[in-house]
């Protein structure tokens, strides 16, 4: 499996992640052959929020946190070989955002609870708040760090601006930046193209100016949420009567490279020179396989340029 370099730091990360927001449901059994199935294919990344389990039936805030911990028990030899990852900052009742000091060390010490950890590898603010003090945040990072309990940090869903102003006042590096990409769902990319151009809704920029060419320049590792989604839940594009177009080119690269469908989705995400991590959010570990064979293919330009062409943005 291809690495690419996590933020500043020297450290080499699979660019495929497991994400676990839909565990809460599975059995322990199903959630330890998940996991071993993802160690199979190279993928040592596991993504977690505390938010994750929110809306499960009798569950609640850290349920697949806890699910997680549950199942695996790992020992501390093992839990040296993997990342976890969490994401704290949205409250579900009622729901807001919350980027105070007590909250991020309140939400990040239940999360090495429920996950049965010392230490938490990276963790994510989940979404911007409008209301952040960055000196709330800093503080928060700093004591986490300090102590031990969360090694990295980063945001997830920001614009340049927003991590601008974090950093104002937050020392740690901002390593990764969680956000919602897809070959259909793909502005921060497709903007970029169409730069200038009247008429065009791909020349709109939506996310405070061009935030992947912001992340190159950073070094930050930009992760890929959401890659199979037509839009933003609107269901997945494969067979999709909307995008006929874009289903015959990915059946016919995935003839060409003897994968299928899914990895060819994956594949048109990871060729980009930007060293993104793709986030899947499947169960299924036949799916997780399959997904995973994207890693490397290397999709020429041509046929890059094919895919967006084909999910209907402007390449002018």
């Amino acid at each position: 499996m291809k690495t690419v370099p996590l933020g500043t730091t020297n450290r080499q990360v699979p660019n495929i992640i497991a994400g676990m927001m839909r565990i809460a449901s599975l059995t322990d059994e199903q959630i330890r052959t998940l996991y071993a199935t993802a160690r199979e294919a190279g993928i040592n990344f596991f993504d977690h929020a505390d938010l994750y389990g929110f809306n499960h039936p009798g569950g609640g805030t850290h349920l697949c946190e806890r699910r997680f911990g549950e199942a695996l028990k790992l020992s501390s030899s093992e839990r040296e070989q993997i990342i976890l990852q969490t994401k704290s900052g949205i409250v579900d009742k009622p729901w807001h955002y919350d980027q105070s000091y007590e909250h991020i060390v309140g939400a990040a010490e239940r999360s090495l609870k429920a996950l049965g950890t010392d230490y938490i590898d990276v963790l994510l603010l989940h979404r911007p708040d409008a209301l952040v003090e960055p000196e709330e945040v800093a503080r928060a990072f700093d004591h986490l760090e300090s102590s031990g309990k969360v090694r990295m940090f980063g945001v997830s869903n920001h614009t340049p601006r927003q991590i601008d102003l974090l950093k104002t006042a937050v020392k740690q590096p901002i390593v990764a930046n969680q956000i919602q990409l897809s070959v259909t769902h793909s502005p921060i990319i497709a903007q970029g193209l169409s730069s200038n151009m009247a008429g065009q809704n791909d020349s709109i920029t939506r996310d405070g100016g061009g935030i992947v060419d912001y992340m190159r320049i950073n070094k930050i590792t930009p992760q890929a949420w959401s890659p199979f989604q037509k839009g933003f839940q609107d269901g997945v594009f494969f067979d999709s009567p909307d995008y006929p177009k874009l289903n015959a080119e990915l059946n016919r690269l995935a003839k060409k490279y003897e994968v299928t469908p899914s990895a060819i989705a994956v594949a048109w995400i990871t060729r980009h020179p930007a060293g993104f991590q793709v986030l899947l959010g499947t169960t299924t570990p036949k799916r997780v396989v399959e997904a995973a064979a994207g890693s490397n293919i290397p999709l020429t330009r041509g046929e890059w340029y094919g895919l967006i062409q084909a999910a209907g943005h402007n390449v002018p």
